[in-house]
């Protein structure tokens, strides 16, 4: 049943790099651009709020394939926007991660600002008593707590985003999912073999994830 990944003519593991490297670029982008965002949708400017607001809402809002397919179509064929990337395949690649950090960075926000929800107020309020500043309250005492009480949904983000980069294929990007397709193109006699060893797969990246990030969660649970 399995004999087709004998043959040596599907990389499989090469595929699945790929998606562990969409992955990976992806969640650090998200992480940073996350906060950020959680940052302006609590900061006391207005015109950071509207934005943060405004752009959590419509992004989040809009199917994850239309943001991969615009980021090809506008900046790379449009605005020859090539990131860096000196072939069609680094240029998809980079493309695939801006789309996916885009996208999930509003699911990081939306996951920060529940924690920092979670931070008492009085604690804010006792450090600008004290002096600081609303950068030194959010990065010295709001967001340390925060980041503790939302480490299970980061990791139900990060699981998301693990499935999500499949949408890369959309764009040319030969991940797992790219590779899945010409499998079931070429070994239609093995479908249910091809769809079982992709999901094993998929498996195999997602629920160590699940568990090591449940895990820390516990940890660092902040006790209240």
């Amino acid at each position: 049943m399995f004999d087709f990944l004998d043959s040596g003519q599907y990389d499989l593991l090469g595929a699945f790099w790929v998606t562990v490297q969409l992955t990976l670029y992806s969640a650090v982008g998200s992480l940073i651009w996350g906060t950020l965002l959680a940052g302006m949708r609590v900061s006391p400017v207005p015109i950071m709020r509207a934005f943060g607001t405004a752009y959590v809402n419509m992004v989040r809002n809009t199917p994850l394939t239309v943001l991969i397919v615009a980021c090809s179509l506008g900046l790379s064929q449009t605005l020859q926007i090539t990131l860096g990337g000196g072939d069609f395949t680094s240029i998809g690649f980079r493309l695939a991660v801006l789309g996916l950090v885009a996208y999930t960075g509003t699911f990081v926000c939306e996951s920060l600002r529940s924690g920092i929800n979670t931070v008492p107020v009085g604690q804010a309020e006792a450090a600008r008593a004290m002096g600081l500043s609303f950068f030194q309250v959010l990065t010295l005492i709001v967001l340390p707590q925060a980041f503790r009480s939302v480490v299970a949904p980061l990791a139900n983000v990060l699981i998301a985003l693990t499935k999500n980069t499949t949408v890369a294929s959309a764009i040319g990007v030969l991940e797992a999912s790219a590779l899945m397709k010409t499998m079931i193109e070429n070994e239609s006699d093995a479908l249910f073999a091809v769809f079982a060893v992709f999901a094993f797969g998929f498996i195999v990246l997602t629920l160590p994830t699940g568990l090591l990030l449940g895990w820390v969660s516990k940890r660092v649970a902040v006790k209240r």
